[in-house]
């Protein structure tokens, strides 16, 4: 059985959240990027009864992109907090990794 993918550090650096993972890889997500690919329900929406996904619109501001705090959840996400005072996005580990790599196409993520 392979070994669960975990972030073994999690750092801010200027405008990049860098996470360094348990497999040795690295990844680097801008903060933009990752703010406007929250998965929580206010911003990507959520299927009606269904299954059509309805997205809301969403309205940034700059301190929409400045990240004041980020804690993991049990053992499968990153829950970032923002300026704006929005903080309901889980995004789990498999996700962040598909983040970085369509971020820096090329590069390791």
């Amino acid at each position: 059985m392979a070994a669960r993918l975990t972030p073994t550090s999690i750092q801010p650096i200027g405008s990049e959240l860098a996470i360094a993972w348990s497999d040795g890889a690295e990844s680097y997500l801008p903060l933009e990027a990752l703010r406007r690919a929250c998965p929580c329900a206010a911003c990507g929406g959520e299927p009606d009864v269904l299954g059509h996904v309805v997205r809301p619109q969403v309205a940034y501001t700059p301190p929409s992109f400045i990240l004041s705090g980020v804690a993991v959840v049990g053992g499968y996400a990153l829950q970032p907090a923002w300026a704006d005072g929005h903080g309901t996005g889980l995004y789990t580990f498999p996700y962040l990794r598909r983040l970085a790599a369509e971020a820096a196409p090329g590069q390791p993520s």
